[in-house]
């Protein structure tokens, strides 16, 4: 035998040359296969039918980069200041913020990291083989180009294979190209640019042999399969920093050189100007850095993101990784599978069509809820229930029932005819004991039709033929069609039924024809002569049907301005006609995969933007389609739940895969898993995530005017010459207390109305937005007069230093509460009143505020750690009523702006709904 296979000429691919030609260019036998010692050899130099393990990052890398973060940085300098200033306990804490942030950090890494092992797992661990002129029982691993391997219904496919012979062949390649029927197979030969929906002359690696046998001569094994370059497009996918993370690091490197220039000529200022000892000078201007550094921040976001990720999995969104649960609220683009996610995955019967009219099946799916309904609800006729009763006779499927959930075993088209059967007032098994089946013709994708040959109820001697099958292909084997009557037309319109048919194709159906004949006597089998001059009994269009909660749920995220698009391997016209239906836009623009191929890098955003629906699809298109709506500055989620999906999941900004239907590879590739596999689920998450970033923006917009007001106050007293308001233990007092209580509240935020009434926010929207802005200048500088006022008070009342900073740290925590109640709403009327209200954790946390202020103030070992003082009743109520005058002051400066209409956060948002529509 020569060395080895060679290339085909020019690259033509395997799908595009004769079986013939194929067997010769990779120098095997068709009949007998390889010889061992060849296969052998050429084991040698391809290598193992495998695909690669992925670079594994060992467990002290993935803990070692949890610490690449500005925010992280600063925890870690806040601990070491805080230990500087001997407050251990502080120190301890921070560390442990940071200890636990980077574990979960690792734990989801790993989990990450299994997206390539799923995909692997795909692979059957043996498979038939002929070798050496024998057939044999083979390790996948071990198969090489130019072997012979055998294939039969419930086989997962082992390489790629170019089939030789299919016998009734059909592959469920729905992992490669998201179509919901099984794709009949073939030897022909297509086109070199064909889809690989369209290759019938090929079985790929990975896929479920659904019905038939097969022969094939591998062609590609390993990472040269399609799952293989999928594969290798999966690991080439670097993973994307969500828009949060970004924005978070960003601030933390701003807000990281403000704080050392600000440290820097503060304690300049301190030492040179006013003669502070350097000493003094330094740990103020340490304490004060470390009340500026929001230390909490990165736990409270935590915190924030896994209340988000409890609230999704209520809505059946598991969230792997708590990033993308603010990710999803920042979507702009939803790009949606059909099969299972849009669609139920379940073929149903919708028209039929006989010579005497139409008719309608109600109901979907495989349950045989429903009925078929004739103009004017009249019962369905002979013609209806004949063209049924073909449906139901030529048929290999099963029906079966479980806890009210219908499941069809064998093709789904021929589960759909059985329901059918139902819906039309017959009983399958009294049908199949008055016509036992005699012979069968199985459907081949040579001849496009099945056929099977059955006896006629007694007395009756003869036999009835049934033949299902392409409608052009049963149209050219029949001489009438049935009446209404039952009696048979003597003559065939085939141009009427010829524009039937294709009025049915062009809603997007599927359509299959049937047709019978009576034979006088009872043959024992099938003969060619008997396939002649049928009787057309009518058509039937097929469609997996939208879910209806999808369509709703189209129409709310258009109302929230996120575009949906639907990119799938399923034909245009089937693509189009569902889109229409699901409200996707009232003419739905289609591109195909070939679109996609013709369009280059700079034109394809364009294309992206303007289509609603991707037909025909291969995972590059839908890369490619991810790709170019990104660099538009979209935010997307990408929904899938094959393997042909798994690099596009990883490639958008959100992956969501589904949980009962979707393979490992897909959940694996993906942050968020659908429970229930409804396209509802996706925009019910979409809405949790919007309310964690705003809450999210509520604790920054919290803290960092709190935290500034301390800065303003003292610096504001080391410029003018004045007493020093507080002491650096006394500032890390405050913050401690407040920002595990006050801060952490804001996390369990319920939403406010009219979330999805907001257009998503620009990916590069910045964290502080000019309003935020605004807030930290106005509440600094507000908080600083009242504490300098507080402190005049305490010298006009002769309280002494001591008491006065003590009445100080008081105060400044009834201010911070004050500003809790106006920060908690920002989109609704009369937000005054709704903020004091106030939720349980709210009202808790202010509760272990005022117990704590009250240790602090009167309990004597606190006095002696804080050098505090007790007050009077009259001197502590100035706290409260600070805190009440701050609240009243910003709640009409929010009126204000509102009236003016300076800032977005204070329009006015509208009620929920679906309200108006994106464009």
């Amino acid at each position: 035998m020569p060395d080895q296979p060679t290339a085909a000429p020019d690259l033509v691919p395997p799908h595009a040359l004769p079986p013939s030609r194929v067997v010769e260019l990779q120098r095997t036998d068709a009949r007998h296969g390889l010889e061992d010692a060849e296969a052998a050899r050429r084991l040698q130099e391809h290598g193992p039918n495998t695909l690669p393990e992925p670079p594994r990052h060992s467990w002290l890398q993935r803990f070692g980069a949890q610490f690449a973060n500005a925010l992280i940085g600063f925890l870690l300098a806040s601990a070491a200041l805080a230990a500087v200033l001997g407050h251990w306990v502080d120190a301890m804490v921070i560390l442990g913020v940071v200890l636990i942030n980077a574990l979960v950090g690792v734990a989801q890494e790993g989990k990450a990291e299994a997206a390539m092992a799923a995909l692997r797992d795909l692979l059957t661990p043996h498979a038939r083989v002929l070798r050496s002129g024998a057939p044999q029982v083979a390790d996948v691993a071990a198969l090489v180009p130019g072997d012979v391997v055998l294939i039969e219904a419930g086989d997962r496919v082992p390489a790629d294979l170019r089939l030789l012979q299919a016998h009734a062949l059909r592959i469920d390649e729905a992992l490669l190209t998201g179509e919901s029927v099984v794709a009949e197979k073939s030897t022909a030969t297509v086109a070199a640019d064909a889809p690989l929906g369209d290759r019938a002359g090929m079985a790929y690696s990975g896929t479920l042999v659904a019905a038939g046998t097969g022969r094939g001569v591998v062609v590609a094994t390993g990472v040269h399969t399609e799952i293989g370059r999928i594969s290798a497009m999966l690991g080439a996918i670097e993973p994307l920093t969500t828009p949060l993370l970004r924005q978070i690091n960003r601030f933390g490197r701003q807000l990281a050189i403000i704080a050392l220039v600000a440290s820097v000529l503060l304690f300049a200022f301190a030492v040179l100007a006013r003669g502070l000892h350097w000493l003094d000078a330094l740990m103020t201007v340490v304490a004060l850095a470390v009340g500026f550094i929001p230390e909490g921040l990165p736990a409270v976001i935590t915190i924030t993101l896994a209340i988000g990720v409890q609230r999704m999995a209520a809505r059946h969104a598991i969230v792997r990784q708590l990033p993308a649960v603010e990710t999803l609220g920042a979507t702009s683009v939803i790009c949606s599978d059909k099969t299972g996610t849009l669609t139920r995955n379940e073929m149903t019967c919708q028209r039929l069509v006989t010579a005497c009219g139409k008719a309608v099946a109600s109901g979907t799916g495989y349950a045989p809820l429903g009925r078929v309904e004739l103009p004017g609800s009249s019962p369905p006729g002979p013609d209806l229930l004949q063209l049924a009763r073909a449906g139901l006779l030529c048929n290999d499927a099963a029906l079966t029932e479980s806890g009210g959930h219908w499941q069809v075993h064998g093709d789904p088209m021929e589960g759909a005819l059985l329901a059918l059967a139902l819906k039309a007032g017959l009983n399958p098994q009294a049908e199949h004991d008055r016509h036992p089946r005699l012979d069968t013709i199985p459907f081949d994708a040579a001849h496009r039709f099945m056929a099977t040959l059955h006896a006629l109820p007694a007395p009756q001697e003869g036999a009835l033929l049934v033949v299902k099958g392409a409608p052009e292909q049963v149209l050219a084997m029949c001489a009438n069609a049935l009446l209404d009557d039952g009696r048979a037309t003597g003559l065939l319109d085939e141009p009427a039924w010829q524009e039937r048919i294709a009025h049915i194709a062009a809603d997007g159906q599927r359509v299959l024809g049937f047709a019978f004949k009576l034979l006088p006597e009872r043959p024992e089998r099938i003969e060619a002569a008997h396939l002649k001059g049928l009787t057309l009994a009518g058509l039937i269009g097929f469609i997996d049907p939208p879910r209806p909660e999808a369509i709703a749920a189209v129409a709310d995220a258009r109302s929230a301005g996120i575009a949906v698009k639907m990119i799938t391997g399923d034909h245009g016209a089937t693509a189009r006609a569902i889109a229409a239906q699901l409200g996707l836009a009232r003419e739905p623009v289609v591109a195909t995969g070939a679109d996609v191929d013709a369009a280059s890098d700079e034109a394809l955003p364009a294309l992206a933007g303007r289509a609603q629906v991707f037909a025909r699809t291969s995972p590059e298109h839908k890369l490619r389609v991810v790709r170019a709506l990104q660099s538009q500055g979209a935010v997307v989620a990408m929904t899938g739940d094959g393997v042909n999906d798994a690099p596009s999941l990883k490639q958008a900004d959100v992956g969501v895969a589904m949980g009962h239907k979707g393979t490992e590879a897909a959940k694996e590739a993906a942050q968020v898993v659908l429970s229930d596999d409804n396209f509802a689920s996706i925009v019910a998450a979409v809405h949790e995530g919007r309310v964690v970033y705003d809450n999210i923006r509520k604790v920054l917009a919290w803290t960092l005017p709190t935290n500034g007001g301390e800065v303003v106050a003292v610096v504001a007293a080391l410029v003018l010459g004045l007493t020093l308001p507080l002491t650096p233990a006394q500032i890390l007092w405050i913050n401690m207390i407040t920002a595990t209580t006050l801060g952490l509240v804001l996390a369990f935020e319920p939403p406010e109305a009219g979330v999805m009434r907001r257009p998503p926010r620009p990916a590069d929207a910045p964290l502080l937005s000019p309003f935020m802005l605004w807030r930290i200048v106005l509440v600094s500088v507000l908080f600083a007069l009242a504490i300098h006022a507080v402190m005049l008070w305490g010298e006009r009342r002769g309280l002494g230093l001591e008491a006065t900073r003590t009445l100080v740290v008081n105060a400044f925590c009834a201010l911070e509460i004050g500003y809790l109640f106006s920060v908690r709403y920002l989109h609704a009327t009369s937000i005054t009143w709704q903020g004091t209200r106030g939720t349980p954790a709210v009202l808790y946390a202010v509760l272990a505020v005022l117990v704590l202020q009250l240790a602090f103030t009167y309990t004597p070992w606190m006095q002696t750690l804080f050098a505090t003082r007790p007050l009077g009743l009259a001197d502590l109520l100035v706290a409260p009523a600070l805190g009440a005058l701050a609240m009243l002051l910003l709640e009409g400066e929010k009126a204000l702006l509102r009236r003016l209409g300076w800032f977005d956060e204070l329009r006015l948002a509208g009620p929920e709904g679906p309200g108006a529509r994106a464009p």
